[in-house]
């Protein structure tokens, strides 16, 4: 599983769609999932601290967990399918764990409020993420081009031994 921190809130320039916008630590990757307008307005007012007069529903999730001594672990988005992304929430209370299924965009909105770090499954990202910094994707390829073209038996052997046991 890879960290990933929320980048912000696009559009899609074609449908007008909002996109939550996932980023890897190294700004290497980035995972865009398509919300709705509520689920965009719910993550955004996280995002600039914005406290509603009332409880919306995510505060309300929030205030649940926190009046049930309920700890919001990690969020994890684990699966795509068709197109459709599927999260869950660890949540912890005493010595019991559970997973809750939810969509990605709520999981998101939650972990924002409670500064719960949110995971993403390799597979996903393999699967769905877009490069962000390809010319340092470019730069570590060619590296590592050249450090295997470089690269002698002799080397190996110095390295991790002949394999005689």
């Amino acid at each position: 599983m890879i960290e990933m921190k929320v980048a912000g809130i696009a559009l899609d320039a074609i449908t007008r769609s909002p996109i939550v916008l996932l980023k890897d630590s190294s700004d290497r990757r980035a995972l865009p999932i398509y919300i709705g307008q509520e689920q965009a307005r719910a993550i955004m007012g996280a995002l600039e601290n914005q406290k509603p007069p009332r409880p919306l529903t995510h505060d309300l999730i929030v205030n649940l967990l926190e009046t049930w001594n309920m700890t919001l672990e990690k969020v994890i988005i684990h699966s795509l399918q068709k197109d459709t992304f599927y999260a869950a929430l660890i949540v912890q209370q005493g010595e019991v764990k559970k997973e809750i299924d939810a969509r990605p965009s709520d999981a998101i909105a939650i972990a924002l409020r409670t500064n719960t770090p949110i995971w993403v499954m390799e597979e996903v990202i393999a699967d769905a993420s877009i490069p962000v910094d390809r010319d340092a994707d470019e730069a570590e390829q060619q590296a590592f081009r050249e450090f295997i073209s470089n690269l002698r038996p002799e080397d190996l052997i110095k390295r991790f031994g002949n394999g005689d046991s």
